[in-house]
């Protein structure tokens, strides 16, 4: 039987947190969703590819190529507009913002993503 390391114990546990809150949030997702259409398409991949990248715990890195697939499946906007104060206690927004420039989505300064609002270069 593989034994799993506390760091790996903590990720798990974050992902399904997000996933969680994710569905909680899942009527404010088909609200946003109906504004613009196919808003919430590829918020799962973003999840279980890229929450090692975002979350608050944890150094800002440059994510992996699988990671940046994710990010470049989804429009990154309205995926930050689906975002609520519940998801905000687990991912660092500004970490958001670094991944989905590294991933070639970089968000205009003034942008909102959830609470944070992208400043100036």
């Amino acid at each position: 039987m593989a034994v799993c390391s506390p760091s790996f114990r903590c990720l798990a546990l974050a992902i399904m947190m997000i996933a969680g809150i994710l569905t909680i949030s899942s009527n404010h997702m088909h609200v946003s969703a109906a504004k613009t259409p196919n808003c919430g398409k590829g918020v799962g991949d973003l999840v279980s590819k890229c929450s090692e990248y975002v979350m608050k715990s944890g150094p800002k890195r440059k994510p992996l190529p699988v990671c940046c697939e994710a990010v470049n499946s989804v429009n990154v906007p309205c995926v930050c507009s689906l975002v609520n104060k519940d998801i905000e206690k687990v991912i660092d927004m500004e970490k958001v913002v670094y991944v989905a420039g590294c991933c070639g989505k970089k968000l205009a300064p003034g942008t909102k993503c959830g609470s944070y609002r992208v400043p100036a270069s």
